[in-house]
């Protein structure tokens, strides 16, 4: 009995033994992972706050892209295109030649213009001879009209006096042969005396008569005169109608040269020059197309290009105008550019869309609003630039803890 009793001791002694042993070790696991949890959490800490120092001024997106100028190559006067002188996705220098178009139905139009403005001016050397003219007989014609119907009232009054005198000499005469005739019934008086009576009657009126037509002919001669002295005296009149049509002809003039100017302005624009430096892109012109004026044979991008990067409103708190930015383009993965901020847009994006959303109808839902942001390059290399083309995806880093200039 004492030795099972022993043996039982014995094996209780080994049992607690194995146990305090399972504990230990579960002790010394459980303290194992908390001292990993810990350095793993420590480490985690560690890197957000180091990542957090480097990162706490960088405001980035990638929603940003290149943009450029786009200039549309378009002819001013329609017509035959004569030569083109780019081709595909060429490169052109600001003033550099594209399109010629046949100049030939332009240089008609230029010669037509030159013609009329030679008739206008003929005209107007016309009419100012005319103006003088008449300025300089004016005078002398009044004076001349006066004395005239002066000198025809004078020959009126005398023939009518002349006449007068005549009509009494007849009327006497007419008596005298009625006094002979009663005289020779009589036998107080000679026929030929009462002959004699009869041919001085007869005299008498055809003097009478004569001097009637007199009379007509110099009333008819003053009204003559006095016609040309009012004709004289409207000579002012004459003058203004004479200037009209100087003045006529002088807007003649200033009509043909404006003709004349467009024409000349016209047959420039057969010639198209690239208004500024870049590439051509989208050409849809070949020699031989008859083109219309404003239609579209090409689009011109621009140099330079700059970004613009779609940032959300909660990242532009710090940022503002001069700020340096980091440029990644994907396209070109191993080349990191420079660039500073330009300039925000004043309103999100969703403002300057084709139908802005109207906050007032429906339910509200609150979105972050994303303002676009305009990023320039700076001491880019130009042969990399040229390689830059609208619509390719960029990655800016702003760093907004520059101030270098005050918030617009």
């Amino acid at each position: 009995m004492t030795d099972g009793g022993g043996m039982a001791e014995q094996n209780d002694d080994e049992t607690d033994q194995g146990s305090a042993q399972g504990d230990e070790a579960a002790r010394r696991l459980r303290l194992r992972r908390f001292k990993i949890f810990g350095g793993v959490t420590a480490a985690a800490f560690l890197i957000g706050g180091v990542w957090w120092l480097l990162t706490r001024n960088q405001e980035t997106t990638d929603d940003a892209f290149i943009e450029a100028d786009m200039v549309q190559i378009a002819p001013q006067v329609g017509g035959i295109v004569a030569a083109v002188h780019f081709t595909d996705n060429q490169r052109v220098a600001a003033g550099a030649p594209l399109i010629d178009i046949d100049p030939a139905d332009l240089e008609a139009l230029r010669a037509a213009a030159e013609a009329g403005l030679n008739v206008a001016l003929a005209q107007e050397q016309a009419a100012q001879a005319d103006l003088d003219l008449i300025k300089a007989t004016t005078g002398a014609a009044v004076d001349e009209a006066r004395h005239a119907v002066d000198q025809a009232r004078h020959q009126v009054a005398e023939a009518r006096e002349t006449a007068d005198a005549a009509n009494a000499d007849s009327i006497r005469a007419a008596a005298d042969v009625k006094r002979y005739q009663d005289l020779l019934q009589r036998a107080d008086a000679s026929r030929q005396r009462v002959e004699q009576a009869i041919a001085e009657a007869r005299s008498t009126g055809a003097r009478w008569r004569a001097a009637q037509l007199a009379v007509t002919a110099a009333a008819s001669a003053q009204a003559q005169t006095e016609a040309r002295y009012r004709d004289a005296l409207a000579a002012p009149q004459r003058i203004a109608q004479k200037e009209a049509q100087l003045a006529n002809s002088r807007a003649q003039i200033a009509q043909a040269l404006a003709n004349l100017q467009t024409a000349r302005l016209s047959l420039s624009y057969v010639h198209i020059v690239a208004p500024k430096a870049g590439r051509i892109g989208r050409r849809a012109v070949n020699a031989g197309d008859v083109v219309q004026k404003g239609q579209i044979l090409a689009n011109l991008v621009v140099d330079p290009p700059w970004v613009i990067a779609n940032f959300k409103e909660t990242q532009l708190t710090r940022m503002h105008p001069g700020q340096p930015v980091a440029i990644t383009v994907d396209a070109f993965p191993g080349h990191r550019l420079e660039g500073r901020v330009d300039s925000v847009q004043p309103g999100s994006g969703a403002r300057f869309s084709l139908l802005p959303p109207e906050n007032a109808t429906g339910n509200y839902v609150k979105v972050v609003q994303r303002f676009p942001v305009k990023i320039l390059f700076a001491d880019a290399p130009d042969d990399l630039l040229r390689q830059l083309s609208p619509g390719m995806s960029v990655v800016p880093e702003v760093d907004v803890s520059s101030r270098q200039e005050a918030p617009r």
